[in-house]
């Protein structure tokens, strides 16, 4: 019997040792700057961006955070709960290092590039999180925050539910025989408008819908003219709830350039809340079958759409 005790208290504490050991050596995340950043301790962490916020909640980890930035909507509780670092792409750099960190998630993209600099050089390790807009970018990027976070298991689950929502919209999409033009517009500056051309969240969260982004020959955002938004001929206009700033459907309709396309004729204006539509969290296949249902009605008497995500508990 002393025997076995004894046996028992070495594989005990030899596991314990090991476990200790494991955590001081850090975890290695391979980051969006191709560098590999050691994690050590993830107590006090900072995160930059709606998507990661929205992930580090649905995995349960919403106690370790001491900070969020104002793109961090979902869930309420994040701005309401969090001190507010700001808006990602204009952060400060003593706003986040005054939470005393001992880690920093940020999205790809953050800024401005001096603070990220300082930032860099503070001795805290920043995991800049590659932002894709893809179904795979979307896994992986929940997958390397719960890495990050030291939570793999939990990450895989919410991944895993994840990638069941995205192949349910798959087969829902598939049912669309033909694709809508869609034309996203940011805002319209003296009557010149912001549009989403590839590589955007607009146009993915669009194919994802199972429709054709009207602008199609160029990358990133720019601003148009009238002959061009003719020349796209868009069959809707989606734009993104921003407040009082929020695009008007009478606004569009009555623009020189949408009068002469099917957008005015049909009345044909969508608006989504920002975060949800082109957020690319744990919620863009059910943001992307909303907007699939706008887009084409009938897709909707196929059923409900049972989100795997809602069912999932990926917070222990």
């Amino acid at each position: 019997m002393t025997f076995c005790r004894t046996l028992a208290n070495l594989v005990l504490t030899g596991t314990l040792a090991l476990a200790s050991s494991a955590h001081a050596a850090g975890i290695t995340v391979h980051d969006a700057r191709n560098r590999d950043v050691t994690v050590a301790d993830f107590a006090r962490t900072v995160s930059i961006g709606g998507a990661i916020t929205e992930i580090l909640y649905a995995l349960g980890l919403e106690n370790r955070l001491v900070g969020v930035d104002t793109t961090s909507l979902y869930p309420a509780a994040a701005l309401h709960d969090k001190p507010n670092v700001g808006y990602m792409r204009q952060i400060s750099a003593e706003g986040v290092l005054g939470l005393n960190p001992t880690l920093i998630l940020a999205i790809q993209g953050s800024g401005p590039r001096e603070t990220m600099d300082i930032l860099e050089t503070a001795k805290v390790p920043l995991v800049l999180v590659p932002e894709t807009f893809s179904e795979e970018g979307l896994i992986e990027k929940i997958k390397l925050v719960g890495h990050a976070m030291g939570v793999d298991a939990r990450a895989e689950c919410l991944s895993a539910a994840v990638g069941a929502d995205l192949a349910q919209l798959r087969a829902l999409r598939a049912k669309v025989k033909k694709p809508v033009r869609v034309m996203f517009v940011m805002s319209l500056q003296n009557g010149r408008a912001m549009v989403a051309g590839h590589k955007t969240a607009a146009d993915e969260i669009i194919q994802l819908a199972g429709a054709a982004n009207a602008v199609d020959d160029y990358d990133g955002y720019k601003v148009i003219g009238d002959e061009a938004i003719v020349a796209a001929k868009p069959e809707f206009v989606l734009s993104i709830e921003r407040g009082k700033d929020s695009l008007q459907a009478d606004a569009v309709y009555t623009h020189p350039g949408f009068a002469l396309t099917p957008v005015a004729a049909n009345k044909s204006f969508i608006t989504m809340d920002g975060l949800y539509l082109l957020g690319f969290g744990p919620r863009t296949a059910a943001a992307a079958r909303d907007l699939s249902v706008k887009l084409y009605p009938a897709l909707a008497e196929g059923g409900a759409f049972t989100s795997a995500l809602s069912a999932a508990n990926c917070r222990q």
